[in-house]
């Protein structure tokens, strides 16, 4: 499979939490596949209808995380991920997003909202190989699940 990404971009995270829920502008929504939903279930020890809800028609993606009133993550603490180590592969990918353009290429982009964008040094082709790989393991996982 090939992939595509953005040339000349900086990024480094500012653990603002800015991505882990709904700003003035952006409703968030928070994907998860089946196997992913299963280990956030695992590693939380609550029931998956406490955190997510089942969606249709986004396959892989199978179920939605659940919001807090202020329209935040069910698992973010004091601008932390209560779950940061089986986080969904959508969190481990933002600012950046990957889409299948169904002629067997996948298309990184990335959001301008995010306060990291245009810090630190240029991301190079291996960060975003890193990511892709990253992303087609869960997904053969998720096909075995």
């Amino acid at each position: 499979m090939r992939f595509e990404y953005p040339k000349n971009v900086r990024f480094e995270c500012k653990r603002c939490a800015l991505c882990c829920g709904d700003t003035e502008t952006r409703n968030r929504s928070i994907l998860m596949m089946q196997i992913e939903a299963y280990r956030i279930m695992k590693k939380a020890l609550i029931d998956l209808d406490e955190f997510a809800e089942r969606i249709e028609c986004s396959e892989p993606y199978i179920y939605r995380m659940k919001k807090t009133e202020k329209g935040q993550c069910f698992f973010l603490q004091n601008k932390s991920c209560s779950i940061y180590q089986v986080r969904p592969v959508i969190c481990r990918f933002y600012p950046f997003q990957l889409e299948n353009t169904r002629d067997d290429r996948y298309v990184f982009s990335y959001t301008k909202e995010c306060q990291g964008i245009g810090e630190k040094s240029l991301l190079t082709k291996h960060f975003f190989q890193e990511l892709f790989s990253e992303f087609m393991e869960v997904l053969k996982k998720n096909r075995r699940f």
